[in-house]
């Protein structure tokens, strides 16, 4: 946690264009899943027993769905629009699902620009390293607002 630091905000709506793209490439390992699984309490055989796993039509343990979902808001939090920003809505569906040590390929890109309603439109598709595709979305993301100088005036009622 950067305290006392200000952090650079990421790209204002009227910064953003439609037609942008960012490239992610994600590989899977054990820490990053033991970190979450441990975070989540989640104990889902599914995510980490491989004799359960196996006796599934997955036949090996998955990523949990909602760590793909983490590494998107990640993406917009650091890169598109970047620092400032909040996801208002996502709309996600996982065609494949994602194994251990698995490498995903996240393609973000604009679609729209709301400068009216402060949102941008963003698509996410990502797929395997078999060229599966593991994630299909469409976010609503509201960039950071511009930061107004404050010229020293007192404020009424403080």
């Amino acid at each position: 946690m950067l305290l006392g630091k200000k952090q650079k905000l990421g790209r204002t709506i009227e910064d953003i264009n439609v037609g942008e793209k960012l490239s992610l490439t994600e590989k899977i390992e054990d820490k990053e899943l033991l970190l979450f699984l441990g975070l989540t309490n989640d104990s889902n055989p599914l995510y980490i027993q491989h004799d359960y796993a196996s006796q599934t039509p997955h036949k090996k343990p998955v990523v949990p769905t909602i760590m793909l979902t983490g590494i998107i808001t990640s993406a917009v939090s650091k890169y598109l629009p970047g620092p400032g920003s909040y996801i208002l809505k996502q709309e996600i569906e996982f065609p494949n699902p994602v194994y251990h040590y698995g490498t995903v390929e996240f393609l973000f890109e604009v679609t729209a620009v709301n400068r009216d309603n402060h949102t941008v439109e963003i698509t996410v598709n990502a797929t395997n390293e078999e060229n599966l595709d593991v994630l299909v979305a469409k976010l609503i993301v509201s960039p950071p607002y511009p930061l107004h100088v404050d010229e020293g005036q007192a404020l009424e009622n403080f």
